[in-house]
This record gives structure tokens, C-alpha cells and sequence, in this order.
């Protein structure tokens, strides 16, 4: 039975933090969400833990290593609402470029720190997975369904990334650059911006939703000319 002394210096000790990858990414993710990307240090990571700043290396190898862990970790998030439709290489491929967008609007702070890397973790390559199966579904040989999985991946990442950059600017930023569509360019001299002037009245009403739903279907359909267009040999 401990003595009197050793139960107090005990009670005087703060609990320790049983850590791990998973542990430090949630956090790291949390941190992302609350404060911005540029709050994603090791040391303010370490206090919302509640433990050394050395701890954490014996789980993470670097802050590069924790970027890759934050983009896989979004992966996995995309993957928990996503479900292949067989023999609809379409509707796989749009319904993952939905989930893509919206976990990186959910969390625009980590995906712009995350969304350009290739972690070569489980739940990329569970979606490359899916992507090399669409393609294979829709009639590519292996070299076609590699390049158009770059394509198709790199439009999707970069769309994503940059939704959620925008999302991380102040609002009167943001504010400010949605009423561009609804206040200069309908100020514009007909004479100088012909195009802009018969057009700025459609400019307010394209949400970042609907162009994005519209340039994912231009992409679909540009894929699918381009492999029947194969498939014709």
C-alpha cells in the first residue's frame, strides 16, 4: 500500500496522455478547423494534447510526415459517405468528386495544407482504387486508365483545394469578391468590356456549387469522348 508522501505526489501529478497517430490527427484536424493552418505548429499541437512537444515525435517523424497523415485522414473521410455505383463509372466518378469537395469545405484549412499531397496512405489508395476500377469499367486499358486517373484525380484535388482557400479568407474578403459578379462588372462601359456588358446580368447567379457541378460534368463528358474515341482504335 503506497505511503501518505507517495499517494500526494500522485494526486500532484497531471494524468498522462496515452498518444498515438490517430490521436495526434484528430487533434490536428481540430486545430485546422478552430484556428486556421497557421495555428497547425507542433508546440500549440502539443498543448491541445496536453503533453511535451517531444512526445509527439515518437509517433510523427516531422510536421511533412503530419501533412500527409492530415491529408489521408480527409481521404478517410471522403470514403465514409461514399459507395461506388457498379457499372456506372459516371456516377462513381461524380459522386466522388461531391465527397472530395465537400469534406474540403467542411475542413478548408486542412485540406489547403493537405489537398496537393500524395500520402501513399490506406485511404488514397482506396479511392485510387475506385477511380482505376471506373475507368476500367468504362473500357480503358491499363495506360489510359493511369493518365485518366491523374486528370480526373488532379481536378477534383485542385477544385477542392481551391474552394477551400477561399473559404479560409476573411469574410469581407469573401464578401467582397462575391459582389464583384453583382457590382463591377455591372458597372463595366459596354463600349470597353462588350462581352462582360451582355453577360453580367447571369455572372451573380453561378455559385460555386453550380459551376462546379457544371465543369465536373464538361470533364465526365470530355473523358468519355476521349475513351470512346480509343475505343474506336
Amino acid at each position: 500500500m503506497a505511503s501518505d508522501d507517495t499517494a500526494a505526489r500522485g494526486r500532484g501529478r497531471p494524468p498522462k496522455v496515452l498518444l498515438d497517430a490517430p490521436i495526434i490527427v484528430d487533434a490536428a484536424l481540430a486545430l485546422c478547423d478552430e484556428h486556421g493552418a497557421e495555428a497547425l505548429t507542433v508546440r500549440k499541437l502539443a498543448a491541445r494534447l496536453g503533453v511535451d512537444p517531444s512526445a509527439l515525435y515518437r509517433h510523427v517523424a516531422d510536421k511533412d510526415e503530419l501533412h500527409l497523415l492530415l491529408a489521408d485522414r480527409l481521404f478517410a473521410e471522403v470514403l465514409e459517405s461514399f459507395e461506388p455505383t457498379p457499372g456506372d463509372w459516371r456516377a462513381t466518378l461524380r459522386d466522388l468528386a461531391f465527397g472530395s469537395r465537400e469534406t474540403a469545405l467542411r475542413h478548408p484549412a486542412a485540406a489547403v495544407v493537405a489537398t496537393y499531397r500524395t500520402t501513399r496512405r490506406p485511404a488514397e489508395m482506396r479511392i485510387v482504387e475506385h477511380i482505376l476500377t471506373a475507368f476500367a469499367e468504362a473500357g480503358c486499358d491499363p495506360e489510359q486508365s493511369a493518365l485518366l486517373h491523374r486528370v480526373y484525380g488532379d481536378f477534383t484535388l485542385a477544385w477542392s483545394g481551391m474552394d477551400a482557400a477561399f473559404a479560409t479568407l476573411d469574410p469581407a474578403a469573401q464578401a467582397g469578391d462575391e459582389a464583384a459578379w453583382t457590382r463591377d462588372y455591372v458597372a463595366v462601359d459596354p463600349s470597353r468590356h462588350p462581352a462582360i456588358a451582355r453577360t453580367s446580368a447571369h455572372m451573380a447567379t453561378m455559385t460555386g456549387e453550380r459551376v462546379f457541378r457544371a465543369a465536373l460534368e464538361v470533364l465526365l463528358d470530355g473523358l468519355e469522348a476521349r475513351i470512346g474515341r480509343t475505343g474506336q482504335g
